[in-house]
């Protein structure tokens, strides 16, 4: 049997390690918002020709189109820019027609609201603190202590924060953006954290009913029996997200970053974080 816990410092910094330099990136940096949270127009059109950026720019700037990102692969062009009406995105492709003698095809073209961001954003807030809610409620019945849905929560809280200052880190040096997709991903994540922790605890309930006062030892010897296990588990998923990063497209790759991220951080927090923080409330209690 491995001691886990007698590394428990190593992993609380580790863990401060991460969660800080996310916090730093969120303060200093922020996100990337898609127009799906601050609203926006996006227009993507299939060419005949390449044409230069600067090109580009200087038509939108003859309609007054105040354009937020600007993308061109071979021949074709995304362009994001602040709520712009039918007529206007009409105009820019007669400009193509006329000026750069090249037929611009329209693939996509949406305008979003930013009422509706503000919407996804109070509802996920709202389903996040239910579910808090509904695990803490779950865990104190179910384990009979309120030490265990705690641990499992504070556990839980720091996936969270290690997800999303990941996912900031992503925003500034990669450009990725803050979309409908990362919350799927963040709520995934805290899904699956819970379900790893309950698979230890529920280990160190059944050995913690023999003798109480050797929590510390059952928490450790429940975590050589189960650390295998949720490796396997986890391997399953990470490769498959690998896989997806590599071979997928640029539309999913950092929804599928942001779940690599949520894996590999709820199978590091149910050992490494929610157990040890159980052990030390269980011994604080005794004291």
């Amino acid at each position: 049997m491995v001691s886990f816990l007698k590394y428990k410092w190593l992993y609380f910094l580790i863990s401060a390690v991460v969660i800080g330099a996310g916090i730093f990136s969120m303060v200093f940096w922020g996100f990337r918002y898609s127009i799906d949270f601050v609203g926006g127009t996006n227009i993507e059109y299939a060419v005949d020709k390449k044409i230069g950026e600067k090109q580009l720019k200087d038509v939108l700037k003859e309609y007054k189109i105040e354009a937020l990102t600007i993308l061109i692969n071979d021949k074709k062009i995304a362009i994001r820019s602040k709520s712009i009406d039918e007529q206007k995105e009409l105009k820019i492709r007669n400009y193509f027609d006329s000026k750069f003698k090249t037929k611009a095809t329209l693939l996509l073209f949406e305008t979003v609201g930013p009422v509706i961001g503000k919407e996804t954003i109070r509802k996920t807030t709202l389903a996040s603190l239910l579910a808090l809610l509904g695990i803490l409620l779950y865990m104190s019945f179910t384990f009979k202590s309120f030490y265990f849905a705690l641990s499992a929560i504070l556990a839980l809280i720091h996936d969270f924060l290690v997800v999303i200052g990941t996912y900031s880190l992503f925003s500034h040096f990669f450009g990725a953006e803050v979309d409908l997709l990362f919350v799927t991903a963040l709520l995934t994540t805290m899904s699956f954290s819970v379900h790893d922790t309950i698979v230890i605890f529920d280990k160190i309930r059944e050995y913690g009913t023999r003798d109480k006062s050797a929590i510390e030892y059952y928490a450790n010897k429940a975590l050589s029996e189960t650390l295998v296990r949720s490796l396997n588990n986890s391997m399953t998923i990470i490769f498959m997200l690998l896989a997806l990063i590599l071979l997928g497209g640029s539309t999913i790759r950092f929804f599928v970053a942001a779940l690599l991220v949520g894996t590999l951080t709820g199978t590091y927090s149910s050992p490494f974080v929610a157990t040890p923080i159980l052990v030390w409330l269980e011994k604080r209690k005794k004291r």
